[in-house]
C-alpha cells in the first residue's frame, strides 16, 4: 500500500480523468493478488468512484481478485506471477523505439523473483539499456508457503541485480520520502528499488504472519485492526 500510494501521489505521470492518455507512465502491478490495494489507490486518485470499492469480488464486479485491465488506471491484467517485468520491458522498449517519454514502473513481489522469467527479463532490460524502467520489489520476506529464504533463497538479492547490470537502491518501504526519492531519481540504467517491508504493517496480530496471506479477519479482528490503523486525531 505504501509503495502504490507514493507511486500515484505524483511520481507516475498519469491523468485520472484521461486514463488512456497515450503519453502516460505505465504502472504494472506484477503481484496482481494485491489488486485491492491498487483499486483503493486508484479510487483515491479519482480513476474510480470510491463507492465502487464495495463491489470488490462480487459477481459482475470489474474489481476482481487480481488486477484487471478493464479497470481505469490498470494498464495490464496480472496475477500469474513472473510476467510483469517481461511486459514492462516490452513497453519500455516500445517507448524508446517510438521516442515516447513514458516511464514504466513494475511492482513485484519478492517471492515471484524466484521465477526464471524475472531474470531473463532482467538480462533483457540491461542489454537494451532500458533506463525508463523502474522495478519496485515488495521485499517482505514472506510468500504463500513461508519465508522466501526457506522456500528458495533469494539472497544476496541486491548483488544479483547489480550483477545483471541494474542500478540498485534499498529503502525502507514504509518511509514515503525514501520511496519518493528513489522512484524519482534520473536513471542511466534499468533501476530496481528493493523496498524492505513488514507484511501486515501496523496491525499487531498480522505483522510478519504468513497465514494472513490467506486468512480474512473476522468482525472482532477487523475492529481491532481498524482501531490500530486509525490515524491520531
Amino acid at each position: 500500500m505504501d509503495i502504490l500510494a507514493v507511486l500515484y501521489s505524483g511520481v507516475a505521470r498519469v491523468r485520472p480523468r484521461e486514463a488512456e492518455w497515450p503519453h502516460r507512465d505505465r504502472v504494472i502491478l506484477s503481484k496482481g493478488h494485491a489488486a485491492m490495494a491498487l483499486y483503493a489507490v486508484l479510487a483515491e486518485c479519482g480513476f474510480l468512484d470510491v463507492a465502487e470499492l464495495d463491489t470488490y469480488g462480487k459477481p459482475g464486479s470489474r474489481l476482481c481478485g487480481h488486477a484487471d485491465w478493464n479497470v481505469p488506471g490498470v494498464d495490464v491484467s496480472t496475477g500469474s506471477l513472473g510476467h510483469g517485468l517481461s511486459i514492462g520491458c516490452g513497453i519500455a522498449l516500445a517507448g524508446k523505439a517510438s521516442d515516447n517519454p513514458w516511464r514504466v514502473f513494475a511492482v513485484l513481489s519478492d517471492g515471484e523473483c524466484q521465477e526464471g522469467s524475472v531474470w531473463e527479463a532482467a538480462m533483457f532490460a540491461a542489454h537494451h539499456g532500458l533506463n525508463n524502467l523502474t522495478v519496485v520489489v515488495d521485499r517482505n520476506g514472506l510468500q504463500a508457503c513461508g519465508s522466501t529464504e526457506d522456500v528458495l533463497c533469494l539472497e544476496p538479492f541486491a548483488d544479483k541485480w547489480k550483477a545483471f547490470g541494474w542500478t540498485v537502491t534499498t529503502v525502507d518501504g514504509h518511509e514515503p520520502q525514501a520511496l519518493w526519492l528513489a522512484m524519482s531519481q534520473p536513471l542511466d540504467a534499468p533501476h530496481i528499488i528493493i523496498a524492505r517491508t513488514v507484511k501486515g504493517k501496523g496491525v499487531s496480530f498480522m505483522e510478519n504472519r504468513v497465514e494472513w496471506h490467506y486468512r480474512h479477519p473476522d468482525r472482532n479482528e477487523l475492529a481491532v485492526a481498524l482501531s490500530e490503523l486509525e490515524p491520531p486525531a
